[in-house]
């Protein structure tokens, strides 16, 4: 071990409405972020519903990975196309566009992102949730929002949302008409 790194502490941790957000129509738990785990990684109880999923991106430090919970999936990663339901798991690499759509009403799923940090771009944007559950429907999402705001905090922590002609070159299996 390193002399000069600081030791972790061991935590347990569930979802409460102190370590819950809601950003964007999405209930977000981080169990675990950059702080507690000494950089190394993010770990995200993530409940959303169709129509709050997060345009077309792509990171350039962090890797994420999927895992299903209840909910299915279509998951688009450069020129593939995953469907991930039920117990199934995906992995997205930086620096490899990607974006999904929910294709049951609604989706429970568990997400690491590696290195972390990332979250902490959400947290900046993200307002404490009122529940442990998902906004109601008259909340911004990704799909009525003015993305400016979004679009410059993502761009500090190394991730770029793509424009339709990106998308259309990049990723053309993703249906353009998702973004409009």
């Amino acid at each position: 071990m390193n002399k000069g790194s600081s030791r972790l502490t061991p935590f347990s941790r569930t979802p409460t409405l102190q370590n819950s957000t809601w950003y964007k129509g999405i209930l977000g738990t981080q169990l675990a972020g950059e702080k507690e785990t000494g950089g190394s990684f993010d770990f995200v109880d993530s409940h959303m519903r169709q129509g709050t999923e997060p345009p077309p991106h792509v990171h350039e430090r962090e890797d994420e990975f999927m895992y299903v919970i209840n909910g299915r999936l279509r998951v688009f990663i450069g020129r593939q196309t995953f469907e991930v339901q039920d117990g199934g798991c995906v992995f997205l690499p930086k620096e490899i566009p990607h974006a999904f759509r929910i294709e049951s009403s609604q989706i429970h799923m568990l997400v690491q992102i590696t290195p972390g940090g990332f979250m902490n771009a959400l947290n900046e944007m993200a307002t404490p949730a009122g529940r442990l559950e998902i906004p109601d429907d008259d909340v911004i999402t990704y799909s009525h929002a003015n993305l400016a705001k979004t679009m410059e905090v993502f761009a500090r922590y190394g991730v770029h949302i793509l424009s339709p002609d990106e998308i259309a070159n990049q990723m053309p299996q993703f249906p353009l008409s998702f973004i409009d």
